[in-house]
């Protein structure tokens, strides 16, 4: 410790000799002004041009270095700006894209309202059933629009099912895929008469249809009209297999739905006429 300490003090006493020497040598170089040096003078000149230069070197170097740190923080400021900038301008592309795909959708849909027996209702997804044991939807329409229980419902690709219950601002629609779910249908080619039945997940089955009867693959299976709920010719889906066995009297024939049940956003309820009546009656009574 105290061999370290005087080796500090060596070194302080020799900074301090060199720098009254350097004073020293400069007070003499600058008092000769335009003499002509001598020996001595010339190697003092010669020390403090070179100390001179050592310390504009380590200076500029650390100037240098200072302002390359500060030019370091200005292009880093400037890289996060353009990346929140980038960020943003993804953001509105999503949302301009996502604008542009539903205009498509709700114009296709409008393209089919005007194809169904009017009065006609465009409501929203808004909720999933969680249960297994049923597959229904909520939907933002509800008795307060003129909805009832056993309307259908459809979107542009074809049949999606029926209301199944409604509140004053919703409405609660079983899929045509849920087990408890039944639409008289035929098959388009040659009109035989059939019953589908939801079987989840899995698609629909065609129900009732004879073995003598001219079903195959491909074969389009759209609404019958009978019963008086969907209208006539609504799409349902497409043969997908047909299976006839030994035993029974009906084909076991499996369907591919027309609508692709987990891809649903907006939907047409087609109303009743004499429930949309009922409910303008009883408005302008109150």
């Amino acid at each position: 410790m105290r061999k370290s300490k005087k080796k500090t003090k060596h070194i302080k006493v020799y900074l301090l000799f060199g720098t009254i020497i350097t004073f020293i040598l400069i007070l003499i170089a600058s008092t000769l002004g335009r003499q002509e040096l001598n020996g001595p003078q010339r190697l003092a000149l010669e020390i403090i041009g070179k100390g001179q230069y050592v310390i504009t070197r380590i200076t500029t170097g650390i100037s240098n270095v200072w302002y390359g740190y500060i030019n370091l923080l200005d292009v880093r400021d400037e890289n996060e700006r353009l990346r929140q900038e980038l960020d943003k301008f993804k953001t509105t592309n999503i949302a301009y894209r996502e604008a542009v795909a539903t205009n498509v959708r709700l114009s296709k849909l409008l393209q089919v309202k005007d194809t169904l027996p009017p009065p006609t209702l465009t409501a929203q997804i808004v909720g999933r059933d969680p249960s297994l044991w049923f597959r229904t939807i909520i939907i933002d329409r509800g008795s307060s629009e003129g909805v009832e229980k056993g309307m259908p419902v459809v979107t542009v690709e074809g049949v999606v099912g029926q209301i199944l219950d409604a509140s004053p601002n919703y409405s609660k629609v079983l899929l045509a895929n849920d087990p408890n779910s039944a639409i008289d249908v035929l098959v388009q080619k040659n009109r035989v008469q059939g019953i589908i039945k939801g079987k989840g997940s899995s698609g629909l089955h065609l129900l009732y249809v004879l073995k003598n009867a001219d079903v195959e693959e491909g074969d389009r299976i759209v609404t019958s009209g009978l019963g008086d709920i969907f209208p006539k010719g609504l799409p349902v889906g497409s043969v997908a297999r047909v299976t006839k066995s030994k035993r029974g009297m009906f084909q076991k024939i499996e369907v591919e739905p027309a609508v692709d049940f987990t891809q649903l956003e907006y939907l047409i309820i087609i109303m009743r006429e004499s429930s949309l009546a009922e409910q303008n009656f009883e408005k302008n009574n109150h």
